[in-house]
């Protein structure tokens, strides 16, 4: 099972506000914060940011991203609303999307190096 993930960054302190405001609807903060690491989390650090000043911007055609689970559709469209205020990009409006087995309810964002990060709930 995945105990963390990161993604880096240029701008480690413009990074770091923008993550409190995204992560904050899901329930994470940040927990450690070091000289070119943070850690955002509930109760230890999931989700770090790592500060990489000479790293291009991600392609948007590079295939990664990493979705975060919360528990609620209103935590996903929080998510969404606080990317886009924080200088995020809209990669996919809240709402369902069509899947065989399950009513899977998500937003996308690109941060502002690029990244994809999706918040995801399952619906009953």
């Amino acid at each position: 099972m995945i105990d963390h993930v990161s993604v880096g960054v240029r701008d480690l302190q413009a990074s770091a506000a923008f993550y409190a405001a995204v992560l904050a609807p899901l329930g994470l903060t940040r927990l450690v914060a070091r000289d070119t690491t943070i850690g955002f989390g509930k109760d230890f650090p999931e989700f770090w940011i790592n500060h990489r000043p000479q790293m291009a911007a991600v392609a948007t055609d590079s295939g990664v991203h990493i979705a975060l689970r919360t528990r609620r559709s209103d935590q996903v469209d929080a998510f969404h609303a606080a990317a886009l205020k924080a200088g995020g990009k809209c990669d996919g409006p809240p709402g369902l999307r069509p899947h065989d087995r399950v009513r899977y309810y998500a937003a996308f964002v690109r941060d502002l190096d690029g990244n994809r990060i999706e918040a995801v709930t399952f619906l009953p």
